[in-house]
C-alpha cells in the first residue's frame, strides 16, 4: 500500500508493474481478504494504524477483483486506466515533433515489440501492453531465479528505458510542465 502510493506519484510504469504483482499475490490467496490479513500481512509488523490501512487496502482490492471478474486472470480497471493514460501520452509524444529522443527510443524497441507479438502475443494488444507484459514476465522469471538470455536482457533494458522515460514525461504532464 505505501509502496503503491509512492510509485503512483513517482513512476507510473513501476506502479503498474507493482500493481500487477499485487493482483497475482491476491490471486494466490484466492482473493480472500481474510486469508490475506491473517497469512500475508502479519509479516510486515506494522503499527496498528498502518496495519488497519493495509488490511482495508488489500480487502478493497480483493473485492474489486472479484466484482470485476479478474479473480483468475486479467487486470483491474484501475490498472487498465493507468495503462490507457500512458498509451495516450505515448501517442502524443510520438505525434509531436518536440520529443525526438523519445521517438528514437521507441523506434529502437519497435523490433522487440514485433518479435514479441510474433511469439504469440495477442494482436489486438497495444504496443505498451506488450512491453509491460514482457517486463512483467522477466520480473517473474527473475523472482524464480531463472536464467534470462543476454538478448532478452538487452531487450528488456531498452524497453525499460522507454517506459522509464514515458513515466518521467507522465509526471511532468501531470504537473502541467509538458507541452506535447
Amino acid at each position: 500500500m505505501l509502496i503503491a502510493d509512492q510509485l503512483r506519484k513517482k513512476n507510473r510504469a513501476e506502479y503498474l508493474l507493482y500493481m500487477w504483482q499485487v493482483e497475482d499475490l491476491l490471486r494466490s490467496f484466492d482473493c480472500n481478504a481474510e486469508r490475506v490479513a491473517t497469512e500475508y500481512l502479519p509479516q510486515f509488523k506494522a503499527d496498528e494504524a498502518t496495519a488497519g490501512k493495509m488490511t482495508t487496502w488489500y480487502a478493497d482490492l480483493c473485492e474489486m477483483m472479484v466484482s470485476e471478474g479478474v479473480r483468475l486472470q486479467g487486470h483491474l480497471q484501475i490498472n487498465r486506466n493507468v495503462l490507457q493514460e500512458l498509451e495516450e501520452l505515448h501517442g502524443r509524444l510520438l505525434k509531436g515533433g518536440k520529443f525526438p529522443y523519445y521517438r528514437e527510443m521507441y523506434y529502437r524497441i519497435l523490433p522487440y515489440i514485433v518479435e514479441l507479438r510474433a511469439k504469440g502475443r495477442s494482436p489486438e494488444e497495444s504496443e505498451l501492453q506488450t512491453c509491460f507484459e514482457a517486463l512483467y514476465g522477466v520480473l517473474m522469471l527473475r523472482l524464480k531465479r531463472m536464467e534470462i538470455s543476454p538478448e532478452t536482457d538487452k531487450a528488456m533494458k531498452e524497453i525499460s528505458g522507454l517506459l522509464g522515460q514515458l513515466s518521467d514525461y507522465y509526471c511532468k504532464d501531470a504537473a502541467g510542465e509538458l507541452e506535447c
